[in-house]
């Protein structure tokens, strides 16, 4: 049984971020740089890996474009660079826990269980602030049209993701107690299987797999856009391990410019970063276009802002939206406590987009 104590989450986030999506509305079109070659780098002079691991996800943002581009290789020609691709975050915890990646990407809300918990990392980059990426989309068959509706049905959702956060967020909105809704723990690749054999009613999840059900008669009900409107705020972060900041922090702020130059060829080339990443996401390149708009893309002059990330002598707000979300984990009872704001705080490692 779920215990919803969001309300007092809600105010929290409001008052932070009461005027922050606005805002940021006006300030996405930037000038950018065009799509220029990357200057390799000897590692040698830098103190770089020998390797490196980036868990990544099949998220229609800059780590992915980076990847497609092929400029981390490019920049790093003496280091061995490794994707190793995962569903969901806490599947990147657990990588982190076994030391099998050095930065990763998950959302806010398991990260911020990762915290909670001790996991060795700290958040280094924001890749995006969820918008429509993510949304509530119900069958055909189930004859739903709003949030009411869902009570009886069969809902997938990965549990302990920021889609699930936003699924029982909107169902508290509209006072509906989660016990009344069979929600079902899935992963992406599971939800759509399952929704092409008509064995759940809807999903709350991210895209691709998004897409998928909604071409396949989905109806979307809402969007975490809608909810981050409201003041409910989740994304997808960039964690690195402790062991690896520490070691290599050149290295990592190279890494970063490189997100930022993805951040800025789509800025200033959609079309064409679209085309770069429809192969990976599986979608055509005018259905990648659409996708990528869904999200937030942060520069990092923005991340460096004290609404996001920050600076190492003040950590931004995203430390908040952590401690609320692990706040809220708390109230469902998948964590026995969260720590204090101070945790947050020293888990950025600002450093990098500080640079």
């Amino acid at each position: 049984m779920y215990i919803i104590g969001i309300r007092l989450f809600r105010r929290k986030v409001t008052r932070l971020f009461g005027c922050f999506f606005i805002a940021l509305v006006f300030t996405l079109v930037a000038c950018g740089s065009e799509d220029a070659p990357f200057v390799p780098i000897d590692r040698n002079n830098g103190g770089f890996p020998a390797e490196f691991r980036i868990g990544y996800q099949v998220l229609p943002n800059a780590e992915l474009l980076t990847k497609e581009r092929g400029s981390v290789e490019a920049k790093f020609p003496d280091t061995e660079i490794q994707w190793l691709p995962f569903d969901s975050g806490r599947d990147v915890n657990a990588a982190m826990i076994a030391g099998k990646i050095d930065v990763g990407l998950a959302g806010s809300v398991p990260v911020s269980v990762g915290i909670a918990q001790g996991l060795p990392y700290k958040v280094y980059f924001i890749h995006n602030i969820i918008g429509d990426n993510e949304a509530l989309t119900v069958t055909d068959a189930s004859e739903a049209t709003s949030l009411s509706a869902l009570k009886g049905k069969k809902i997938a959702v990965p549990f302990g993701s920021t889609s699930h956060f936003s699924l029982l967020s909107a169902l508290d909105q509209a006072d509906i107690p989660p016990r009344e809704v069979n929600i079902i723990d899935m992963q992406p690749k599971e939800i759509v299987d399952a929704w092409a054999k008509g064995n759940i009613d809807g999903s709350f999840i991210w895209q691709p797999s998004l897409s998928k059900l909604v071409n396949d008669n989905g109806r979307i009900i809402t969007t975490s856009k809608e909810l981050t409107a409201k003041g409910i705020v989740t994304a997808d972060l960039g964690v690195v391990s402790t062991e690896f900041s520490e070691r290599y922090p050149d290295f990592l702020v190279h890494y970063v410019q490189l997100l930022n130059d993805s951040i800025q060829f789509y800025r200033t080339n959609p079309e064409d970063a679209a085309a770069n990443l429809s192969q990976a996401v599986g979608l055509s390149p005018e259905e990648t276009l659409r996708v990528m708009d869904e999200l937030i893309w942060v520069s990092i002059d923005e991340q460096a802002s004290n609404q996001y990330l920050g600076i190492p002598e003040a950590p931004g707000g995203i430390s908040q939206v952590l401690k609320d979300s692990a706040e809220f984990m708390v109230d469902q009872e998948a964590l026995s406590s969260a720590p204090a704001i101070n945790a947050y705080e020293v888990a950025l490692y600002n450093q990098a987009v500080a640079e």
